[in-house]
């Protein structure tokens, strides 16, 4: 594997604390992208998020939001790779199923619904089975994500890659909930963080001992000794 890219979440990898980001994992990230590796946010988040944070932290301008329903390009040109309609459809059907659903105050979506997290999500599930609903219920630690069904960070992070012309082969994914999950399959290697649930950790070909922003940084160091390590004494040396 000769890794080009990173596909990184945000919540839970880049932050801690409640949402502070990490400043260890900023400066760890922007070195990464000094040397000449692309780091795509790919997250839960939206677009307008995502895009902005890209901006302040200096890594690539492509970024995964919505848990793979949009990819975006630049603040005014992405692709939706899902339709909010059939999320918003569930939606209604789960609220009237199970008491408590409720819909998350957060930014505009563009593709899906987000959720308090303050239901069994596994009720909810059974619910979507028993009306053979086409969507996901997925669990990112900050809320419950209602999702298209066969859309994933995967299917996001794959246009992204192809729109910058890496293969996933080379391409490491980093992050710390089951919706990760999808991107640890599609890329080269993968790294869960300490943070993760088990699924997330078994399904990753890595588990770092730290978790949340330091837990970053040690899985980008880890890259480094596993990868690069002699790339790096020649890029130092000048």
């Amino acid at each position: 594997m000769n890794p080009k890219a990173f596909a990184v979440d945000v919540d839970g990898t880049i932050t801690e604390d409640g949402g502070v980001v990490n400043l260890e994992a900023v400066f760890a990230l922007r070195w990464m992208e000094k040397f000449g590796l692309r780091v795509i946010l790919t997250s839960g988040r939206t677009p307008f998020e995502l895009f902005a944070l890209a901006i302040y932290l200096g890594t690539t301008r492509v970024i995964v939001g919505e848990n793979g329903g949009v990819v975006a390009i630049s603040p005014t040109t992405m692709a939706l790779l899902a339709d909010r309609a059939i999320c918003l459809e569930a939606y209604e059907i789960l609220a009237r199923s199970i008491e408590g659903v409720k819909i998350k105050p957060v930014f505009p979506r563009f593709t899906d619904v987000v959720l308090e997290r303050n239901f069994d999500i596994e009720a909810g599930r059974r619910v979507i089975e028993q009306h053979n609903l086409p969507v996901e219920l997925n669990d990112s630690k900050y809320a419950y994500h209602i999702n298209q069904r066969n859309i994933s960070k995967a299917t996001g992070l794959a246009l992204a890659l192809k729109h910058l012309s890496i293969d996933p082969e080379d391409t490491v994914a980093i992050g710390d909930s089951e919706t990760d999950i999808p991107m640890f399959k599609l890329c080269g290697y993968s790294i869960a963080l300490a943070n993760a649930p088990p699924e997330a950790k078994l399904a990753a070909k890595h588990v770092t001992e730290s978790g949340e922003g330091e837990g970053l940084v040690e899985a980008l160091n880890h890259v480094v000794e596993e990868f690069f390590k002699a790339r790096i004494d020649r890029f130092n040396q000048g």
